[in-house]
């Protein structure tokens, strides 16, 4: 059959359309019966790095039996009942379908008149509710939380530096901009701070206590040794739900620290968001909203694919004021207001609000899944993970030779081999050689992270297809890795 690149008949779309849904329906019901992970071999890498570019095009059919052979013969095991590691989550089957839907519409969503456009407010506004937030309070999708820290540290930043970073960027003579974080917080915050030209020598790393929260009078003193030397105090990082332990800072108490001394309170709430609808942590909601800006990624406990992530602000004008350059090209006939719209322009543009011009259509997903879900839903998928990363809890505790962290927190359970006689290094030795060997066995895959120097084992459960007997399947499987 001829056609062009673009002008498919309607018959070869649903045909090429079926097999590719065909795919990913084997794909996804025979996932359990595969290893969660298998090393891309040696020979496989080359062919695939080193092959040209094609001279010539490939059939679909060609180009799927490609895709087939390679991209879905060694996936990295995110979906796989056993797969525990960092925090990437079973995407939810609706979340799939979404991105083949909005590629095909493929909108650009800096803003304009279309219902991209108002599927992403009304989402946004579905994920306020979740997390306690107010109306009042503005936001936009990201790809995740790195970027949803860079979008609100520039806020922060140009709202509390003290001059006008944006005409005369950090370069003023006689303020320096500080902000400050706490050893538990995700790297990505370090990353902004130095990507925003502030710089890791002025980001101050505030202690935790045995709990790994941020120690509070440590912040507050360090914000009083800031101000005695003439820095600006301009922001603190604080988690809800740390990646490493599920920890979750005392935001009310950072935030009246922030009250006193007027500083900008960033909560990282990618992963434990999420955690509110729970009835364990239902009674954290209300402190999320006594934060400046909130982070949240749909792509972890949310089920939503990658990539998907959220930024809110207290005071939407305040990303505004920090992002807004509009091109000549894109300006509105008449201006935007809360009860004036253009024809096509639409409400103000989501690209004032943050660094794109062109954004993807990531809401559909959310959307969709949301829909999937509902928010009951959402909170009994959530329970459901914390209860199996308790229950793995239960068994390291119950387990002779294991070591469980604590405290714990959410879905998260670090814990490590470790027999009799042996000394710590030997211990960390251990592990880290029981770690390579599960991944590499197929049948579960962690990941391992260090604290208080000490390397552990670390199981994340945000897995929509984990069961009791997967759960009880772990120590085993590692005790029996012990001989590989």
């Amino acid at each position: 059959m001829s056609y062009s690149h673009f002008d498919w008949p309607e018959e070869e779309i649903k045909r090429v359309g079926y097999r590719v849904v065909d795919e990913l329906a084997r794909y996804l019901t025979h996932l359990p019966d595969r290893p969660v992970f298998e090393p891309v071999p040696g020979d496989a890498v080359l062919q695939m790095i080193d092959t040209p570019a094609p001279e010539n095009g490939h059939t679909p059919d060609a180009i799927l039996d490609d895709v087939i052979a390679t991209a879905m013969r060694w996936p990295f095991g995110q979906g796989h009942p056993r797969f525990y590691a960092w925090v990437n989550s079973t995407p939810a089957v609706m979340g799939i379908f979404a991105d083949a839907i909005a590629a095909a519409l493929n909108p650009s969503c800096a803003g304009g008149n279309h219902a991209a456009i108002y599927i992403e407010r009304q989402v946004l506004a579905w994920y306020r509710e979740m997390l306690g937030l107010p109306p009042s309070w503005g936001g936009l999708l990201v790809s995740g939380g790195s970027m949803a820290a860079l979008t609100a540290l520039a806020a922060a930043r140009h709202a509390r530096a003290g001059f006008d970073v944006r005409r005369h960027g950090l370069q003023h003579p006689s303020r320096t901009v500080v902000v400050y974080r706490s050893g538990e917080a995700h790297t990505c915050h370090q990353k902004a701070i130095e990507l925003l030209g502030i710089g890791s020598a002025h980001m101050r790393v505030i202690p935790c206590g045995p709990d790994r929260r941020m120690s509070v009078p440590a912040f507050e003193q360090a914000v009083r040794e800031d101000l005695d030397r003439g820095c600006t105090p301009a922001a603190v990082v604080t988690s809800f739900g740390t990646v490493n332990t599920g920890a979750i800072d005392s935001i009310p108490d950072v935030a009246a620290v922030c009250r006193r001394y007027g500083i900008w309170l960033h909560v990282d709430a990618a992963y434990g968001g999420p955690a509110v609808l729970s009835d364990r942590y239902a009674a954290h909601r209300t402190s999320l909203a006594l934060a400046d800006s909130v982070a949240l990624d749909p792509h972890k406990w949310l089920f939503v694919p990658i990539e998907a992530g959220a930024v809110f602000v207290r005071h939407p004008q305040a990303l505004r004021e920090a992002f807004s350059l509009v091109p000549p090209y894109i300006q509105a006939s008449a201006p935007a207001g809360p009860k004036t719209m253009d024809p096509v322009f639409g409400l103000p543009w989501f690209s004032e609000y943050g660094f794109q011009q062109t954004r993807g259509f990531r809401a559909l997903k959310c959307w969709m899944v949301m829909k999937q879900f509902g928010l009951r839903g959402y909170g009994a998928a959530v329970e459901r993970c914390i209860a199996l990363a308790d229950r793995l809890a239960a068994r390291i505790a119950e387990a002779g030779e294991f070591e469980l962290l604590e405290p714990r927190g959410m879905s998260i359970a670090c814990f490590r081999y470790a027999p009799a006689g042996a000394t710590a290094s030997e211990v960390d030795a251990l592990n880290r050689r029981l770690l390579t060997a599960l991944q590499l066995g197929g049948r579960y895959f962690l990941s391992g992270t260090t604290l208080d120097g000490r390397f552990y084992l670390r199981a994340c459960i945000v897995n929509g297809r984990a069961t009791e007997e997967d759960i009880d399947g772990l120590l085993p499987a590692i005790l029996a890795a012990r001989t590989s």
